[in-house]
């Protein structure tokens, strides 16, 4: 085989290496208890349902309008997020491939309107930093959008308290027009953190982003919260929406245009090394 033969597959072989890379993520240190990640055990009402009908399996708090849905994207479902069941939203995430399947949480991000859910964790070591995976997406509650763009983010927390939030608190917003909201944690030494800001257009969605997260314990008995924030915490009645699915699973559940593109290079890159390895025809006599 030639220097350049060699060196086209070298760098085909590097890019669907990398594009596979790209689809995964290498094994971390993640919270340890932590079970019913997709929502799919409950006590209660089945999805589409508000949090606290649906009462998830080892799941607290969700007071407000917070709801768990089945995945689809179907307008004509009454389980989907962008169904006729209340909370209609302008558009349904795509549907992820988790094995097993999935359900998720629809979260009106108006701090008004919601509280953070929580679960209870144990077995942690005081000072250890951990990992934490999800995916989250975005839209707007049908009807209300305004003409005006909405962002929307998690706030994620892990202390011996749940997230706390002050509606109305900070200052004022004139984009919105309202006042925007502040949150935190009691536990002084919680750790407190908030996921990349999603803008979603006026009357529109983002689709899932894949997040991660780091953690540290301060106690080995833990409350891990989540807490939808949209607008930057403003009280104006948009409102946007959080979706949040998929907790701990892996990247690659959603096409990332980047990988595919990557992955197409390589193949690229071994279709010609094919082509120019294919011995010559000879003309027709």
């Amino acid at each position: 085989m030639s220097l350049f033969k060699r060196a086209a597959l070298s760098v085909g072989l590097a890019a669907i290496g990398m594009s596979f890379g790209l689809a995964g993520s290498a094994q971390a240190n993640y919270l340890p208890g932590l079970t019913n990640l997709n929502f799919l055990s409950y006590t209660g009402s089945a999805p589409k349902a508000s949090f606290t009908s649906v009462n998830p399996t080892g799941w607290t708090g969700g007071s407000g309008l917070i709801f768990i849905d089945a995945p689809g994207t179907s307008a004509s479902s009454p389980v989907t997020a962008c169904g006729g069941t209340y909370l209609s939203t302008y558009g349904c995430p795509s549907t992820l491939a988790i094995p097993g399947g999935y359900n998720f949480v629809e979260a009106d991000a108006n701090p008004v309107f919601e509280s953070g859910f929580n679960y209870h964790l144990s077995g942690l070591t005081a000072g250890q930093t951990y990992q934490l995976s999800f995916y989250q997406a975005a839209s707007q509650q049908r009807g209300f959008a305004n003409g005006k763009d909405t962002t929307e983010q998690w706030i994620v927390s892990l202390g011996t308290s749940a997230l706390t939030k002050c509606n109305g608190c900070g200052p004022y917003d004139a984009y919105y027009g309202s006042h925007q909201s502040t949150y935190s944690n009691p536990d002084a030494s919680a750790s407190v953190v908030a996921t990349n800001k999603m803008t979603t257009p006026s009357g529109g969605m983002t689709d899932w982003q894949y997040v991660t997260v780091n953690l540290k314990a301060d106690a080995p008995t833990q409350l891990l919260s989540f807490l939808a924030w949209g607008n930057d915490g403003t009280t104006a009645n948009l409102p946007p929406i959080a979706f949040l699915a998929g907790v701990n699973s892996p990247a690659g559940l959603v096409p990332e245009p980047a990988a595919l593109s990557v992955f197409g290079v390589g193949l690229l890159g071994l279709g010609g090394i094919a082509l120019r390895r294919r011995p010559k025809q000879r003309p027709a006599a």
